[in-house]
């Protein structure tokens, strides 16, 4: 890829960006959010034409004019949100659009599900290609879009954050794939945040900075400063964690008690205290996201209550809950946390909309003050207020969610992966603000399944196993190993 550039709505998203991939090579592609990255891959996929530059496949000048001229070059794009028909089976999941058949025709179910077990054994899935894709897991799920992808014979494999969603376990199973992958001579452009798989995995690492080409580097070149630095500009001191000094834990603003949540085996009892960040920390389906939108009043509790500076909180809806000042940043941003065709402003005031409005009238300037002022706070990378959610980055969109709480001065504030596909500068800031939440009297609550975070951000840690809580730990307590016991039930657990 040469010269590439592209502009949206008149931000420039790539100018003049350059990409060498080789086949047998996993190439790692990193940058803040916004850089760009995900934009260069989809237009590598066919899914959106570059403004300017050219593109080459084996040194042939090419045109890629959709997606199925992609793949028809061997070029397969597995999207960050899976995209995936959770009504059909696994292989016609994986030959949708190229069954090969006229309309007339019927399916050829049984050839199709014979070349859809050979994939699924290349991807190590030990699944009937006749399963419903909706009843597997995420990381099953993520097999079956290699799998699809390697239908078409594809040569150059693009993953955008193919980790996200997946479990310790589930992303060794990827990784163990990918290598391969590599082995077998296809080439894998990988789209990660995360700095220990991408040195574990690239063989280069190519960076993106504002939209333009900042450097290459090398496996053994590839420290994580080196890759900071090119990333944001600058070097990050230490691991970009605020200190946890001068923080100071006050009285409980909020406890539950037996909290019997919808699918559990038994209640779940624990407390907040104004001035501290409590921690959640478990492995991918312990319950954490499950206890949270009970207490923000998603789904209502089966037994067990909560009180809420002192007195009986019991939500039987969001609106409830934020009437009372516990609002929640929920984990799928873009399905429950925003309104992606909304503008900036109207998501970032849309939960206190009364509060703009005069006589029946809304005040738009009072809502674009309020809105600038968050953009400002949480350096989101945009035009203006008035451009559409779904135009910006997924760092920047997170962004906008958790301006719209701090803009309603929280009382008990909820981040469930607050910084999920987030770019360690970005993180920094994220960090930050919560911080600066915690100091200001705020009981922040962090669900969150990165290990570093817990650790780095939080003064108490429960660790939640099989949906029940498997024990607290407090500050000088908090370690990797410890976590790690009490997710796998290594070690007993302890009271909260």
């Amino acid at each position: 890829m040469s010269g590439i550039g592209k502009r949206f709505a008149g931000v420039t998203a790539l100018r003049d960006v350059s990409l060498t991939a080789r086949a047998g090579e996993v190439l790692a592609l990193m940058g803040e959010n916004g850089a760009g990255k995900s934009t260069l891959m989809k237009i590598l996929g066919g899914v959106q034409p570059p403004d300017t530059g050219e593109i080459r496949i084996d040194g042939q000048l090419v045109t890629l004019d959709g997606v199925r001229a992609a793949k028809r070059l061997g070029i397969s794009l597995i999207h960050q949100e899976l995209m995936l028909a959770p009504n059909l089976d696994i292989a016609a999941n994986i030959f949708l659009g190229s069954e090969g058949v006229s309309a007339l025709a019927p399916l050829p179910r049984a050839a199709m599900n014979e070349k859809a077990a050979a994939l699924l054994a290349r991807v190590g899935l030990s699944v009937s290609p006749t399963t419903l894709v909706g009843a597997l897991t995420v990381g099953q799920m993520q097999m079956v879009e290699i799998a699809r992808a390697l239908s078409t014979n594809a040569r150059i494999l693009i993953m955008d954050e193919p980790t996200a969603s997946l479990s310790a376990n589930e992303s060794e199973r990827l990784f163990e794939v990918i290598r391969k992958l590599r082995t077998d001579g296809v080439c894998i452009l990988y789209i990660s945040h995360r700095m220990e798989e991408v040195q574990m995995l690239a063989d280069r690492v190519t960076v993106l900075r504002d939209g333009r080409w900042a450097g290459d580097l090398l496996r053994a070149d590839a420290t994580s400063d080196k890759i900071v630095a090119l990333m944001v500009g600058r070097e990050l001191s230490g691991a970009y964690f605020p200190s946890k000094e001068g923080r100071t834990a006050g009285a409980v603003i909020l406890e539950a008690k037996d909290l019997l949540v919808p699918g559990a085996p038994a209640g779940v009892s624990f407390s907040a205290r104004c001035g501290e960040i409590l921690g959640f920390a478990g492995l991918v389906g312990a319950g954490r996201t499950e206890l949270m939108t009970t207490v923000f009043g998603v789904t209502p509790a089966r037994a067990g209550t909560m009180l809420l500076d002192g007195k009986p909180f019991a939500p039987r809806s969001p609106r409830d809950a934020i009437a009372r000042g516990v609002y929640l940043a929920p984990e799928d941003r873009k399905h429950h946390g925003l309104v992606l065709q909304m503008s900036i402003t109207e998501n970032t005031t849309l939960p206190s909309l009364r509060s703009f409005s005069r006589w029946g009238r809304l005040d738009r300037a009072a809502e674009r003050r309020v809105a600038e002022a968050e953009v400002k706070r949480m350096a989101t990378r945009t035009p203006s207020v008035f451009q559409k959610v779904v135009t910006l980055s997924g760092g920047n969109q997170q962004k906008v969610v958790l301006g719209k709480w701090l803009a309603m001065s929280p009382r008990v504030l909820i981040l469930d992966e607050p910084t999920r596909g987030i770019d360690v500068g970005a993180r920094a800031e994220i960090y930050r603000h919560v911080a600066a939440l915690a100091k200001e009297g705020i009981a922040v609550v962090v669900v969150s399944s990165d290990m570093e975070e817990v650790i780095g951000l939080c003064d108490r840690v429960l660790v939640m196993r099989e949906r029940r809580l498997a024990g607290a730990l407090g500050p000088g307590e908090i370690t990797q190993a410890r976590i790690g016991s009490l997710m796998t039930g290594a070690a007993r657990a302890v009271a909260a």
